[in-house]
């Protein structure tokens, strides 16, 4: 007889953004990647690499991509570590700090699989609120569990904490505090002096959203070498591969592109957010590639199938919190123009 854990025979699974069979057939606005190609230096690294080297691992602490890192944010190497995905620091976190029955927390929305990686590990969860000028709600004067998750520009919502106040929570969180900075290239703001200033912050990111590099995996977090060094001893010991490893140094080192992606996508942005207004959309004012916005009648269901049935892909939550509206990923000009004028037409 199969014998589940039984936090495994009992959980959801997380459930990711709808990836059609043919994307090409679709105007794909629901999983926040980017329209744009990646840097054409990413492109010439990967092909450079997959040649007779492929044969061989990979280095495996991914000291290359490590080293750019380091030398991007201003930290020496062995601050950074390198991740198959912000995932996997994501979990890696939980495993290193949480034992099974102890407690992590994140805001309430924001990213669930928080959660789900919780649970998987056997640890408990618990959700703060929102406040109407978006603070956490019932935070105590200091949490006492073991990870509090801070995902900084919240998804979906879009919205971004000040600096000032992030710094508070880092006084206020007696485990670690997990600044999941996902969308930070999108905003502009970033928490990682903090984490020269505090031994329990760590800042994650990822490649996936402002680097077009979703297909790859990649992503990154920086801490404290103690916390690192941890980290280390948990991930798979080759965890990135060869390909990966050149995408991450190459795209990296080339600031100038990401600039000109951001800067467009965010120009994108504001004309979106001003033409959903128009036609009565009520818009969080959103800090990353994507809004979160609801329609006249509160009925994001309607309007989703709506621009399903034109081959638009949106992002609706089941969740009731969240039901009424419809996070869309700020994709080109073009798109988004074909996506407004949709929207206009389904009312």
């Amino acid at each position: 007889m199969i014998k589940l854990r039984k936090n495994i025979a009992t959980m959801p699974g997380y459930v990711p953004g709808y990836q059609p069979e043919d994307p090409a057939a679709y105007i794909k606005l629901n999983t926040n990647e980017n329209s744009y190609p990646p840097s054409p230096k990413v492109i010439e690294a990967i092909i450079a690499e997959a040649g007779e080297g492929l044969k061989r691992y990979p280095e495996p602490a991914s000291r290359a991509a490590r080293e750019a890192a380091a030398k991007l944010y201003g930290f020496p190497p062995e601050w950074v570590i390198m991740a198959n995905g912000s995932d996997e620091v994501l979990n890696n976190l939980i495993r290193a700090f949480a034992d099974d029955g102890d407690e992590i927390a994140f805001v309430y929305p924001s990213y669930s699989y928080y959660g789900t990686l919780a649970e998987i590990q056997g640890a408990q969860v618990k959700t703060f609120g929102l406040t109407d000028d978006w603070k956490i709600k019932d935070f105590p004067h200091i949490y006492e569990g073991r990870i509090f998750f801070l995902t900084n520009p919240n998804a979906p919502l879009g919205f971004t904490f000040s600096q000032t106040y992030v710094e508070e929570l880092a006084g206020r969180v007696s485990g670690m505090l997990v600044i999941d900075e996902t969308y930070a290239d999108f905003a502009g703001t970033t928490s990682l002096e903090l984490v020269h200033k505090y031994d329990n912050v760590v800042v994650t990111r990822s490649f996936s959203k402002s680097y077009s590099l979703a297909g790859m995996r990649l992503g990154l977090a920086i801490a404290r070498p103690q916390v690192i060094a941890a980290l280390d001893k948990i991930r798979d010991h080759y965890n990135l591969d060869r390909l990966a490893q050149a995408a991450a140094v190459a795209a990296l080192g080339d600031q100038e592109y990401l600039r000109e992606t951001v800067k467009k996508i965010r120009e994108t942005r504001q004309w979106f957010t001003e033409q959903l207004e128009k036609i009565g959309y009520t818009v969080i004012p959103s800090h990353g590639n994507y809004v979160f916005a609801t329609p006249p009648d509160r009925n994001g269901e309607r309007v989703y199938q709506g621009l399903f049935d034109r081959k638009i892909l949106v992002r609706h939550f089941a969740d009731p919190n969240l039901g009424h509206g419809l996070r869309i990923s700020i994709g080109t000009r073009e798109e988004m123009e074909k996506t407004i004028a949709a929207l206009a037409d389904i009312g």
